[in-house]
């Protein structure tokens, strides 16, 4: 996975992130201390935090455009 090489022949997108995190790891006491660099990675190759984000844009997005209900009877949630 981190050969370093992407499918295209290049640095892979994550290979400098992962190159820190490696960096870190070789050189923490605590590997816990790396804990930010393997979330960036993980972040990178996963893109979890940006899709959570983006299905929480859109919801709040079709909530509005639906009359700003998040009750599923439409009665605005104020009973």
């Amino acid at each position: 996975m981190a050969s370093g090489f992407g499918i295209h022949g290049g640095p892979g997108r994550c290979y400098p992130i992962w190159m820190d995190f490696s960096e870190c790891m070789s050189k923490a006491e605590d590997p816990k201390s790396c804990k930010d660099f393997r979330d960036d990675y993980l972040e990178c190759l996963h893109h979890r935090k940006e899709f959570t984000k983006l299905n929480q844009f859109f919801r709040e997005e079709k909530r509005q455009r639906d009359g700003g209900s998040n009750d599923a009877h439409g009665h605005g949630g104020n009973h």
